[in-house]
């Protein structure tokens, strides 16, 4: 005897986040520079020279080499390097709405 399924197909809605702060660029610029854009179509820099070359500066001295540096990629709409180094983008977000770009000092 045959069994056949009734189950119908995954019909669940997709999930979109609309947050204001989602990143859906993220491009790397000579001088630890940032160029970034967000879903809400927010545009602007991050300026982190004064950050990484700082004594405190913390994980983000591992971005002191420019190669890692340049490795920057979007993971779930948060700004990321190897390392699970990232930055907080609601955070980037307010500064970069207001002042066109975010300097990380």
């Amino acid at each position: 005897m045959r069994q056949t399924s009734n189950t119908k197909q995954d019909i669940a809605p997709r999930i979109t986040c609309t947050a204001p702060w989602r990143l859906v660029k993220v491009q790397s610029l000579p001088g630890y520079k940032l160029e970034v854009k967000f879903i809400d179509g927010t545009h602007g820099y991050v300026e982190m020279a004064q950050r990484i070359k700082n004594v405190n500066s913390g994980v983000f001295a591992l971005l002191k080499d420019v190669s890692i540096f340049n490795q920057v990629y979007l993971e779930h709409g948060v700004v990321t390097w190897p390392g699970e180094i990232d930055l907080a983008p609601d955070a980037m977000h307010d500064e970069i709405k207001c002042n066109g770009v975010w300097i990380l000092k």
